[in-house]
């Protein structure tokens, strides 16, 4: 039944920065490329925080996250690869040939060549808060991310969490809330040192080493005021607030994946610096790989893809070229160029 599938050069598992970077640059290397996601839109964990001004990626000024991911998007079309999404790869098999079938939580399946696996950290679920009865709140004033800032306007707003999201939507929400207080249970701070520095130089109230412990309501529905409590001396102080925003990390699960017989520790593959798995012909990039030099920054994820997409194209044609020619020499932009009005 193989035979009757599409045969693809490489297929790109993940839609998040690291397959959407990968599936452009494949086309560069002039490889037919299919990129598959769980979810029903790209954009991987970037999906999480929309609002969130991202600073790092080099040549990009400072631009929202929401519109780094449509333009990640429509660069990944630039060479039109098949674009699955809404199917969950669970299953692959290497066939006779060496070619891999690959097979989805609700039976499709897709045959390719090559694999390059971008899931990040899998199907990730936010750790919920702790405190029973929390998940009343959840459709009212109880958030676990922050896709927007203007319903936030006004509001005194409390943040639970001391990661680079917590930290980030310190900064973020500082100027249209009516004040921010954000409560971590250590001294310090995960996130990045110049978001840290930013938001204990700002209007944040920054309450540590402290914890959620109750969260009140007057009419049920709304949550009015919070415990918190002082982790070491154990005293505790009842704040006023309209809104309350969690990040106390993410959970991963790979599912299926694991049986894979990947190389993997908790919370990445053990990938070489080429980007090889332990798989022939299965590749990886992005936040699902670990390596010595791996750089966790978007930025890092490009160089990433670059890297595993060369070594899918020399793994398929030992004679090729190491690396992609620069767009101003490549063939592959020459009529794309000429669409833009551009001269060769």
């Amino acid at each position: 039944m193989s035979d009757q599938l599409d045969l693809y050069d490489v297929t790109i598992i993940g839609g998040g920065p690291a397959g959407m970077y990968a599936a452009f640059y494949s086309g560069m290397r002039d490889m037919k490329t299919k990129l598959i996601e769980a979810k029903e839109e790209l954009g991987g964990r970037m999906l999480i925080y929309p609002e969130k001004m991202i600073w790092d990626v080099g040549g990009v000024t400072p631009t929202l996250c929401r519109d780094l991911i449509n333009r990640l998007r429509e660069q990944a079309m630039t060479f039109e690869p098949t674009l699955v999404l809404g199917q969950q790869i669970v299953a692959q098999e290497r066939l006779e040939d060496g070619t891999y079938l690959l097979t989805s939580a609700s039976g499709e399946r897709h045959l390719t060549r090559t694999v390059i696996l971008t899931v990040g950290y899998g199907i990730l679920k936010m750790a919920k808060l702790e405190i029973e009865g929390a998940d009343r709140y959840e459709v009212t004033n109880l958030h676990y991310t922050v896709q927007e800032l203007e319903p936030f306007r006004g509001k005194r707003v409390l943040i639970s969490g001391g990661g680079d999201s917590a930290v980030d939507w310190a900064n973020e929400l500082e100027s249209v809330a009516a004040g921010v207080e954000i409560v971590h249970r250590r001294e310090h701070f995960g996130g990045h040192e110049k978001n840290v520095a930013r938001m204990m130089a700002s209007s944040v109230n920054v309450r540590v080493p402290y914890a959620v412990t109750h969260l009140h309501s007057h009419n049920g529905e709304t949550i009015d005021q919070v415990t918190i409590r002082h982790v070491e001396n154990g005293e505790t102080e009842r704040l006023e607030v309209d809104a309350v925003v969690v990040n106390h990390g993410l959970k991963a699960d790979f599912g299926p994946l694991r049986e894979w017989g990947l190389e993997m520790g908790e919370w990445c593959a053990t990938v070489s610096d080429r980007l090889e798995t332990n798989l022939p012909g299965v590749f990886a990039a992005g936040d699902f790989v670990d390596y010595s030099s791996k750089v966790r920054l978007i930025a890092g994820t490009f160089t990433d893809a670059v890297l595993a997409v060369n070594s899918a194209k020399l793994y398929l044609d030992p004679s090729a070229p190491k690396v992609a020619y620069v767009s101003s020499h490549n063939e592959r932009f020459k009529e794309k160029n000429k669409a833009l009005g551009v001269a060769d």
